[in-house]
């Protein structure tokens, strides 16, 4: 299977990552994670996602706030999947890195889940990879019929308790 790399914009963005990390980890996806810069360490990115695929990565998760340039940087670097997270700031409330993220000109695509939203990451990275891995593919769909059964599951329970109102 295709491993799946985390980028980080700072160290302070691991508490935002840290879902996918585990996500990915319950799925059984081998998973990279490192601290690089759009801005300070441009070249570090760009080298970083020019040898992804060789290395054995099929998708690319960008997690960065305020300018976020991270996803664009290494998705103008690589034809792998790029998925952004932008993270949330003092400033703006991620907005900015919202934006910044999912406003890619036309033949560079960052793929953009919600403000600080690692765990959807995770699984659009798990779902991209589950196209050409069947076992994967078994995994989310088991996934997803236990987070029906829990909602089936709390639909009774909210019924039952309406019935004390």
């Amino acid at each position: 299977m295709k491993k799946v790399a985390i980028i980080m914009g700072s160290d302070s963005d691991l508490p935002v990552v840290s879902p996918a990390i585990k996500q990915l980890k319950e799925l059984g996806i081998e998973t990279e994670v490192r601290v690089m810069s759009a801005h300070r360490t441009p070249k570090e990115a760009q080298d970083f996602a020019s040898s992804a695929i060789e290395n054995g990565f099929g998708v690319i998760i960008a997690a960065a706030g305020m300018a976020a340039h991270l996803g664009g940087v290494l998705a103008a670097s690589t034809t792998l999947p790029v998925i952004g997270i932008p993270c949330s700031a003092k400033v703006l409330d991620g907005m900015d890195a919202m934006l910044a993220t999912v406003m890619m000109p036309p033949g560079v695509p960052v793929a953009t889940v919600g403000v600080n939203a690692a765990k959807n990451a995770a699984l659009l990275a798990a779902q991209i990879l589950a196209v050409s891995d069947s076992a994967l593919m078994d995994k989310l769909i088991a996934m997803r019929e236990d987070m029906a059964q829990q909602v089936r599951e709390k639909d009774k329970a909210i019924q039952e308790k309406i019935k004390e109102i």
